[in-house]
């Protein structure tokens, strides 16, 4: 009976302190405010990640309302990404820098290091949320020479528009640049104004590919981005990214590549998205979404090859892969190794359409040849013989001299292609890349037609691209055969159907909708639309685009153009030297994917 009654006593009071204990929480958690409600939405991600943080299926919202609100209001040169210009009286140091950095260096310097940008994503990209535990993020930046606000406006746009708990560090990896402030004023100036980027400078110039080895071999975060060293990250960049890889780190994932104009720094979009790809000859090409891509525009999407500077890889899996080769020198050829041996060994690639970066594409490479003969060639031939097996043949179709450059020692190479247990190049070509062979062909189909394109109306005048480079405007001059004159009046209407200048990817382009447009040269890009042309043997037409106008010149002012077509004008009638009659016949078959 004693017994019983300390049991019941001992039940009692364990039960007394359940209930107090019970209600004492209860009244803590009825006294915490609604945080959602009465705090920034900045502070709402930041207690969001630290509630989360064992929780790695929950999603936040990780945009910087904050930063966001403040970039809407801002005015001035450049700001929101628009077009600027010189004034007369600051054009004093525009030519001498042009001519060094290849872009308007001198309108750089008027423009903020922190300008804001326009926010160009789509929009179902506003409303994206991402896992709340990402991994931690070094940043590389390789640069040779780089321009001052150039390099600065790159690292100030990382820092800008990353979340700080996500960003480790940002390596500016100093290729032996001889610009002075490349040196001890860029290691001061971080010192002072960062604290999460450092200077590598290397003891001897080493290239872009080895430069970023470098940086990578001293990186601390989980995660390699690389970066160009003329870049400006947008709005929420970061954890695009960065979701993927943290699902699966065996995933690299690259941005949307935007347009910074090199003129006037107008920052614009290079397009809403293609899949990366290359021909036969090693250029890079693009290959169209797929349509269950098309129905979800702000998913990432695998893409075969990877543009070059720009992607995020995990550390763990970049090292797993090699690295870059190391044997590769320079510059060239590197995207499409590590692309391969990405796909090829285990790993997917991807780009995010919701991770935007801002690229300056230069006018000219300003920079003098490195002196090491032909080292994009030979790094061609390095990607060949390790991962395109039998494909191999086909770029030494297009490029029989490669056959002869000694591509170093392959061992290390072909010894982690089999330790990786990597798949035949065929697989790629058929599982990744398998519409390719469609669109560039390994051996092409003919060409429609070559030579000068000479005005009927007109007969000692043609068509003449004048040397001319990307942008510029083609016009009409004496033709050259009969005159010994100097001028570029070669050109292939090609099976992809555009028009090109020999010995050069730069295409005949006419974007404007207006009577009377002009033709410009624009890398070639395979894909029609703007550089979409036909000839028409019968009434000896040039045609351009799906809603047809006619080529058309004017004799008196030289000028060329595309307008209305009128069986009547002369002007618009033109003899194309070599005209192909068996392939003009079966047009409709050539270059369509069926």
């Amino acid at each position: 009976m004693r017994r019983n009654i300390k049991t019941l006593f001992k039940y009692s009071l364990i039960s007394g302190i359940t209930v107090v204990c019970t209600v004492v929480i209860y009244k803590t958690l009825e006294n915490i405010p609604n945080i959602k409600d009465s705090e920034p939405a900045e502070l709402q991600r930041k207690i969001s990640v630290k509630k989360s943080v064992s929780s790695y299926n929950e999603k936040i919202d990780w945009h910087n309302y904050d930063t966001i609100r403040k970039d809407a209001n801002r005015t001035g040169t450049g700001e929101q990404g628009a077009p600027a210009y010189l004034t007369s009286s600051e054009n004093e140091n525009y030519e001498a820098l042009f001519k060094v950095n290849g872009f308007n260096a001198a309108l750089s310097d008027k423009i903020a290091l922190d300008r804001s940008l326009p926010d160009i994503r789509h929009k179902q990209c506003k409303a994206k949320k991402y896992l709340s535990k990402l991994p931690s993020v070094s940043v590389i930046v390789p640069f040779h020479n780089e321009h001052w606000t150039t390099l600065l406006r790159t690292a100030t746009s990382v820092i800008k528009r990353s979340p700080p708990e996500l960003l480790k560090e940002i390596i500016l990896v100093d290729d032996f640049s001889s610009k002075e402030f490349s040196k001890k004023p860029l290691d001061d100036y971080l010192a002072v104004n960062f604290t999460k980027v450092t200077a590598l400078h290397l003891p001897e110039r080493s290239g872009l590919i080895r430069a970023r080895l470098a940086g990578a071999k001293v990186a601390t975060g989980d995660v390699l981005i690389f970066l160009d060293s003329h870049t400006e990250c947008n709005v929420n960049w970061l954890p695009p990214l960065l979701e993927p890889i943290a699902q699966d780190y065996k995933v690299c994932v690259c941005p949307f590549i935007d347009v910074i104009q090199y003129e006037t720094f107008e920052y614009r979009a290079q397009d809403e998205g293609a899949r990366g790809a290359f021909d036969w000859e090693f250029f890079y090409k693009r290959l169209p979404l797929l349509p269950e891509d098309l129905k979800h525009p702000a998913e990432p999407f695998k893409s075969p090859v990877m543009a070059g500077g720009l992607f995020a890889i995990s550390a763990k899996f970049f090292w797993e892969l090699g690295g870059y080769d190391e044997g590769l020198d320079i510059w060239g050829g590197e995207q499409y190794e590590l692309s391969f041996k990405i796909w090829q060994c285990g790993g997917e690639m991807y780009d995010a359409p919701c991770s935007r970066v801002g690229h300056i594409y230069r006018k000219y490479a300003p920079f003098p040849n490195p002196g090491k003969g032909d080292f994009v060639g030979r790094n061609y031939r390095r990607v060949a013989e390790v991962w395109m097996d039998e494909y191999a043949q086909y770029l030494y179709m297009r490029r029989p001299h490669y056959k002869a450059i000694n591509p170093g020692d392959l061992s290390k190479q072909k010894g982690l292609r089999k330790k990786l247990n990597c798949k035949p190049f065929k697989w790629f070509m058929e599982t990744v890349a398998f519409d390719l062979p469609l669109k560039y062909p390994p051996i092409e189909p003919d060409d429609f037609g070559f030579g000068e394109i000479r005005n009927l109306a007109v007969p000692e005048l043609c068509v003449d691209s004048g040397y001319k480079e990307r942008d510029q405007v083609v016009n009409i001059a004496t033709c050259i055969k009969e005159n010994n004159k100097k001028g570029e009046q070669n050109f292939t209407l090609t099976w992809h159907k555009d028009i090109r200048v020999k010995g050069k990817t730069l295409c005949f382009d006419v974007s404007d909708p207006n009577d009377k447009a002009d033709i410009t040269l624009y890398p070639c890009h395979g894909q029609q639309g703007n550089q979409y042309w036909r000839y028409d043997v019968e009434k000896q037409w040039f045609l351009h685009g799906g809603n047809p106008r006619c080529l058309d010149c004017d004799p008196g002012s030289l000028k060329l153009f595309v307008t209305t077509c009128d069986e009547n004008s002369k002007t618009q009638k033109w003899r194309f030297e070599n005209v192909n009659l068996t392939m003009i016949a079966d047009w409709n078959n050539v270059g369509v994917i069926k």
